[in-house]
Order: structure tokens, then sequence, then C-alpha cells
């Protein structure tokens, strides 16, 4: 299954790194119906967030349905350095995967 994509931007100020990140899924509640036939439309959402620091995980969320589509995730973290890289990867409970990368700037 492809991966899907993400834009990521992390930089660095006073030794602070501020990472972005909005993450394209649909993420479906299993609480809505389709409008045409009336049938609750499928669960589909972003279980488990990972961020990486240069191959080492820096942060881990475990999300579920109360999350919004395509979510926008920042937080922030010291220890970056300019040139270093952010990964941000998900797992959603269908098994599809994301992830994307920036370079520290």
């Amino acid at each position: 299954m492809a991966e899907k994509e993400m834009k990521i931007r992390a930089k660095l100020k006073d030794g602070v790194t501020t990472v972005k990140a909005i993450m394209y899924h649909e993420m479906e509640s299993g609480s809505r119906k389709d409008k045409e036939t009336g049938e609750l439309i499928p669960a589909h959402f972003i279980k488990e967030v990972k961020a990486e620091l240069n191959g080492e995980m820096i942060i881990s969320a475990e999300w579920g349905t109360g999350v919004s589509k395509n979510p926008y995730w920042s937080f922030e973290f010291e220890g970056g350095n300019a040139g270093d890289t952010v990964k941000i990867s998900w797992t959603d409970n269908l098994g599809e995967t994301g992830s994307g990368e920036a370079v520290i700037k």
C-alpha cells in the first residue's frame, strides 16, 4: 500500500526546535452515516504518531477517532541542531502509513 503524504517543517530558535506538520488523512470516526445509503461509514483513523531526530525517537502519541481530517501537529523540543533531520511517521487502524522528513533550519 502506498505511503500517504505529509507537509513538515522544523525551525530552530534560541535552542528550541519547533516542528509543524500536516498529515493528509480522512480520519473517519465510524459514527457518521453515508448520506445516500444511510449506512455507517467504517472507522478509519490515525492511531499512532512518532517523531524521530536523526533516527532516535523524541516523541510519540496515540490518537483516536476524535482527531479531525488532515490533522495538524506541532511540538517543540530542545537538543536539535541546524541540519539535523526530523521524521514524523504515522500508522492508522487499517495498517496504512504516512511519513515526512524535514531538515532543521
